[in-house]
């Protein structure tokens, strides 16, 4: 027996154009998910979902949204499905600087100034820094201007020779990690401005000296990022934080990225700054 949900209408005609049956099917198969659990994790039928991906039938917009849930599809993304299917985009870019963001924005500040003096910054989906704290200052000291003019660019600046590569101890290691995570990116957002950041950055040289830190040993619970700074080697492990239920395309893109010490005399010298 054949169970269309609600808000399904198999019998509706499809959209002109290659519609969503494309877009669907490939987050489909990104997320490793057979037409039968995606039917029954939506309330669907895979009837009904090998009817929208092959342009059969099209999907209602509440039925697209619940797709996109169960895919765990980024929200830009979701706006690209509504249309594809028809249906108006769900969800506003607003500018960071716009009024209604002021909470937003105060918010972010306070919370990575209340990490001083730990690193801590706030990138785009870009890498572009959008806020950052006396922590990430201390660590750009000494970089070219060149690097610093807005935007600032956190992956230009971390792996450019004349950024900070050229005092990363384990720099192999680190960009390996970097650009693992952009490719993650790239293969989610289908951005061409992410894809030529990351050639850009892949393609910079790396230093010949690239190895562990002065002790010769390597934290077993993460992979940290050793620097040189002022004479002597921080090492730091990051965390990466989003929000949660973001329903605009802006918030939902942002990421809050924090240095946690990683040996007691990284701890011991920062806190020993004042910042």
């Amino acid at each position: 027996m054949t169970v269309v949900a609600s808000g399904a209408d198999a019998s509706s005609p499809a959209p002109p154009g290659p519609g969503i049956g494309p877009l669907l099917r490939g987050w489909r198969e990104r997320r490793r998910v057979s037409q039968l659990e995606l039917a029954l994790r939506a309330g669907s039928s895979a009837r009904h979902i090998s009817f929208v991906e092959t342009g059969r039938s099209r999907p209602s917009e509440e039925m697209v949204l619940r797709l996109a849930e169960h895919l765990d599809v980024p929200v830009r993304e979701r706006n690209a499905l509504l249309l594809a299917a028809g249906y108006a985009p769900r969800y506003p870019e607003t500018p960071l600087d716009d009024p209604s963001m002021d909470a937003l924005r105060a918010g972010v500040e306070q919370l990575i100034r209340g990490y001083e003096p730990y690193p801590a910054l706030v990138v785009d989906a870009g890498y572009d820094v959008v806020a950052a704290n006396r922590g990430i200052t201390m660590l750009l000291e000494g970089v070219p201007d060149h690097l610093l003019a807005p935007p600032l660019n956190a992956m230009r600046l971390t792996l450019h020779p004349e950024g900070l590569a050229g005092r990363i101890r384990n720099l192999r290691e680190w960009r390996d990690h970097l650009l693992a995570q952009m490719d993650r990116q790239i293969a989610l957002q289908r951005s061409a401005a992410l894809r030529a950041l990351y050639e850009e950055v892949a393609a910079y040289p790396v230093p010949g000296r690239s190895g562990p830190g002065p002790d010769g040993t390597v934290p077993r619970f993460a992979l940290p990022m050793q620097i040189e700074h002022d004479g002597r080697v921080l090492s730091f492990v990051s965390s990466i934080a989003t929000f949660n239920t973001p329903m605009d395309v802006t918030v939902a893109e942002l990421a809050i990225e924090t240095f946690l010490p990683a040996d007691p005399a990284t701890v011991k010298y920062l806190q020993s700054l004042g910042l």
